[in-house]
Formats: C-alpha cells, structure tokens, sequence
C-alpha cells in the first residue's frame, strides 16, 4: 500500500528519511547526478549519427526465446531485454554500478535500501513509471509460479515500501552491500505493474520498442523516440538473430549481412582483421567454460575421480592452443584475477599426471571408459574434451566424447550427465553468482555440490560491513570449491566481438559480450 508522503523535492525525501549523504562506497552510487548515457561516448572525438538499420547476431536462439526480464537465460534473451527494458541501475566498464531509473539508492547499514526514481521516465505504452512499477517488479521474482531466474536472489527482499510516487524503500532480510550491482542485471530490469502478457508484448521503459518477435528466428526493435535518456538511442532499428555456428557469424559479418558478431573465435580474429572492413573487440572478463562433474551420481560423486580429472585439464594448452591466448588461466572457481575479491593466496593447480593417476587409482575408475558430453554452444568444450581426452589416455583413463547439437543443449543435457560442460557469464556480483551456481539450492547448481560451510560464509558475507572480513569469506569460499566442488574452471575466456567499421561508439563492458549486452543504447551506423 502506498504511503500518504508526497516529496516534491530531493531535499523533502532526505529529510524524511533521515539519510542525506548516506550513499555507501560499497553500493557505487556515489555520484547520483551522473549520466551513465554520455558515458561511453565521452572523449570519443566523433559525433554520433542517428537513424540505419543494422542486424547483430548471437550464438543462441529458440523457442523458449522470452520478453519477459525474469525469465532471461541465455546472452541473445539479455541483449533482447536491454533493448526493451530498463533497471534501476546498470553495469559499467569497471563492473560497477551506475544510477539507471534508480536515481539514488541510499542505505546506512546495508539492509534497508531508500530508492529515488527518476521523474519523466514513461514506458512505451506513455504510462509514467512510479513507484508501484518498481514494487511490482522486484516482488513478482518472489512468486513461485512465475519460475524467475533470479528467484534465490528475490528472496533476499523482505519487503518495498512505497513512500512516495518515485520513492521506496527495499528492506532485504539481512544486508547486502552488493545490491546495487545485483539490480543491474538484466533479470531485475522493471516492467509496468501487473503485466502479465510477455509472450508477444514488450512494455518497457528501453531505448527500442518491440516490432517483430519470433522465437527460436528473429526480434526486431525499433527507436523509442520518448527514451529518458537524452539524445539516445542513436539507431533507427535492429534484428538480433542467434547463429550457433561460429564460422556462418564470421561468414554473415565479412559479407555483410551482419554489422556485429558475438563471440567470434579466436582463429578467426586474424580473417576478420585482415578483411579490411571488419575488426574486433576484445575484452577481459569472467567467461568461462567449466567442466560439470555431478557429485549426485556414479563416478563423479567420487571427491578422488574428480581431482584426477582436474590434475588432467592441461590450461596452459587450453589457453594456448585453443583460446590464440585470448584467455587467462583460471583456478577452479569462477573468480577471475581481475575481480576485486580473487584469491591471489590459492595456490594454482597444476597439470599433473602423475597426481592424476594417484587419484585415479584411488577411484577404482583406473582402465574403465566413460563417456564427456560436449557441444558448440558451451564454447570450446568440444575441444576442451579432446584435449582432457589425450590426457586421460596417458593416465590409463578411456574417456568417450559424445558431441551432441547445439540446438536443445541446454535443456536436454546441460546438468544431466555426469560427465559435461557449462558456459558461463560473467557477474560482477560473487554474492549473485555463488547464490545461482554454487549454494546448496542454487537453481543452477552444475554439480548437485552440497557444502554447508560455504553456505554459511555466504550468508555471512552479504551483510559483513568490514570490507577486510568479507574478503577473506570470499576467499575462503573459492578455496572451498576449487578443492571440493565438481566444477572444474579452467580458463577465463576473452570476449572476442567482430564488428563492421562502420558501427561506432562501440566500446568493452566485462559482464560480456555486445557491451555486456547493452550496445543498443550506444552505438550508431556511420554508413
């Protein structure tokens, strides 16, 4: 229900909540007033051109393709909502934070959140966004029927309080310095309160409105000419269609049917580059390919078979031979070196054989076959597989690789064998991506892993105020699933984009490819 306050000025609302000045250095809004929209652009030295139709590829497409933010999975679903919708704040180029339609967010201890939306934000349809949009939006992923992708996430959320007509206030059941972050994600952007049609309608508050969708083929969105962020978007329209395979992207974008590619492999950076009309961008991120040995089934469920396969992943090969060096070897957990919280103490895993012959042996797994499954849309699997193959060959291991179609991979064998390959975005947040991919009821939980200390540190970690503490939880829950999680991490792969010339302002964000799935907003065609 909302509350009788009205606050006509800034002023009025800090007063009334007690709070002026109190924006943390965890949540990243420190600077309220700043424009994430000119950022990009900033010192670039040209100047943006409006209107052309362009057509952008990713790797994935089918028939489970959605509009609605909660139930985005997958990089094509991300992109397709940051065209559509909004959040209250948005990723940068640092893996920080920004004020979106969230003006300021404001906390003291972390656990009770104040939230000042933006005035003049309308959604596609003309309706003003309030506060009642944002309450709609953050407790539907609470709902069990709704089946939301960040619901172990929402449950953090005790209750949003309408205070005013742009003002609120989050209470989440313990504190989370990391909120900020966390609702840039793109599961989290806000729809008008009490949609419930998402199968061919797209209401947002996005720099494009929906034109075309047709699941598993194309979305094509065109320029929302009422966007609150001033002077954008720059592009008239875009088709975003998925292409699993890579060298038919590399293809479509060299004959020009494509101005941008997704995740371009790094074999073909030097054909693009060479072509005179097409380049590359990379980016460093925590992208990774990981392994999946499920501990809920035979023989993976065995601690000493899953270290005899990790001592048998060779990552310098790995990063060598299939990544060009486009890679940064990794640990075993999914922390990459460049984030604020890795573990710089754990000592690097080696590619060890004779360890990996000790282990096993010990497994009683010695001489036996036992099939891998990979496929092209966890990207390098296949070739993960043929590498971990030659390797299992040396230690007396038969491994069998059943390459199976991209198409479907994920909903047909993706944490269903005991032996098979993940791929994974990045996240800015540990506090987001160890509660969906490593807690004990994770809802992706590769592995089936079940470790009741590493739950414990988690919870801890969230609403830990001393920055010193919360550190060495982070690092003592990377410790915990390198050693004991049947995840194997072993490289962070680059984010390799290809692009047409002609496209500008297009510019990395670590969170992943296509401007961590944002370039809508920012780029234009200089045809």
């Amino acid at each position: 229900m909302a509350a009788n306050n009205e606050f006509n000025t800034r002023r009025d609302l800090l007063k009334y909540l007690g709070v002026a000045g109190m924006a943390t250095a965890a949540s990243g809004m420190l600077i309220p007033n700043y424009l994430l929209a000119q950022q990009y652009e900033k010192g670039a030295g040209e100047t943006p051109k409006y209107g052309g139709k362009i057509r952008v590829a990713t790797t994935s497409s089918s028939t489970k393709d959605t509009l609605d933010p909660a139930k985005a999975s997958l990089g094509t679903d991300y992109a397709r909502i940051y065209m559509l919708y909004s959040g209250l704040t948005q990723f940068n180029e640092s893996l920080g934070a920004e004020p979106a339609l969230a003006e300021r967010l404001e906390t003291e201890d972390q656990k009770i959140w104040f939230i000042e939306l933006r005035k003049e934000v309308t959604f596609h349809d003309g309706k003003p966004l309030t506060s009642a949009d944002v309450q709609y939006s953050l407790m539907r992923h609470k709902d069990p029927e709704l089946t939301s992708r960040v619901a172990p996430i929402a449950e953090q959320f005790e209750e949003v309080t309408i205070l005013g007509s742009h003002s609120l206030r989050l209470t989440l059941k313990t504190a989370n310095a990391d909120l900020p972050t966390i609702l840039a994600s793109s599961n989290f952007c806000i729809v008008a309160e009490g949609t419930q049609n998402f199968r061919d309608t797209a209401n947002g508050t996005g720099p494009f409105k929906l034109k075309q969708f047709s699941p598993g083929i194309r979305t094509v969105v065109e320029k929302n000419p009422n966007y609150w962020k001033q002077g954008k978007p720059y592009l008239q329209e875009i088709e975003l269609v998925g292409i699993y395979d890579e060298p038919s992207r590399v293809n479509a974008l060299l004959a020009g049917d494509l101005q941008i590619a997704v995740a371009i492999n790094p074999r073909s950076t030097k054909r693009i580059k060479n072509s005179g009309k097409c380049d590359v961008l990379q980016t460093e991120s925590g992208l990774y390919t990981n392994l999946v040995m499920r501990k809920d089934t035979y023989p993976t469920n065995s601690d000493d078979f899953v270290l005899a396969i990790k001592y048998m992943l060779d990552r310098e090969t790995i990063k060598r031979a299939l990544f060009r060096g486009f890679a940064t070897v990794a640990n075993d957990h999914p922390v990459p070196p460049s984030h604020k919280y890795y573990n710089s103490e754990l000592p690097q895993r080696l590619y060890d054989l004779d360890k990996a012959k000790y282990y096993l042996k010990k497994s009683g797994m010695k001489g036996a076959r036992f099939p891998i499954f990979a496929t092209q849309a966890a990207e390098g699997s296949v070739e993960m597989a043929a590498i971990l193959q030659l390797s299992a060959i040396e230690c007396g291991f038969n491994l069998g690789i059943n390459r199976v179609p991209a198409d479907g991979y994920w909903s047909n064998h993706w944490m269903k064998h005991p032996l098979g390959f993940g791929n994974i975005n990045p996240r800015p947040s540990l506090d987001e991506l160890f509660s969906l991919f490593y807690k004990s009821d994770a809802p992706w939980n590769e592995s089936g892993w079940q470790n009741s200390q590493f739950d414990q540190l988690l919870l801890q970690a969230r609403g830990e105020g001393d920055e010193s503490k919360r550190k060495q939880m982070y690092w003592d829950m990377q410790e915990l699933i390198a050693q004991h999680c049947g995840v194997s991490v072993p490289v962070f792969m680059n984010l390799i984009d290809g692009f047409d010339k002609r496209i500008k302002g297009f510019k990395a964000i670590p969170t992943g490819g296509l401007m961590g799935y944002m370039f809508a907003e920012h780029v234009w065609f200089d045809a």
